[in-house]
């Protein structure tokens, strides 16, 4: 395999349990399992439907925008905001909330891939597998 360039605003797969403008720019759709590039524009008071990566730990770098990181399985609620790193560990039960009045534009993902999730909403199907 060679070295690739993908674009912002030529996505393979749009996610709406993310937000309305979630693109998977680099994820297994597009042949990269460990390695994954989202990029995420939530609008004021938008906010991800709770979920958990139950094999994938997920980064998240807030490029504009501030926000809160509800953490469900601890009860806690962090804020942040641009320039922050976001880290959630596996098995973490959490949603990205714009609840600040303004929108997030946001890069990142679960790594590695987040294939039961990914299976589960269809983008994937159920007999995908890493290669190798």
């Amino acid at each position: 395999m060679a070295i690739r360039v993908f674009h912002r605003d030529t996505p393979s797969l749009r996610l709406p349990l993310i937000s309305k403008d979630a693109r998977f720019i680099v994820w297994p759709g597009s042949g990269a399992w460990v390695a994954n590039m989202n990029y995420v524009r939530l609008e004021p008071g938008e906010e991800n439907v709770p979920h958990v990566h139950v094999e994938s730990e997920d980064t998240i770098f807030i490029l504009e925008g501030e926000g809160t990181i509800q953490d469900y399985t601890n009860d806690i609620s962090l804020p942040f905001h641009a320039g922050c790193a976001v880290h959630v560990p596996v098995g973490v039960k959490h949603a990205v909330k714009a609840d600040k009045g303004v929108g997030i534009v946001s890069v990142g993902g679960p790594s590695p891939a987040d294939v039961p999730l990914l299976k589960k909403v269809g983008a994937l199907p159920a007999d995908a597998r890493a290669p190798g």
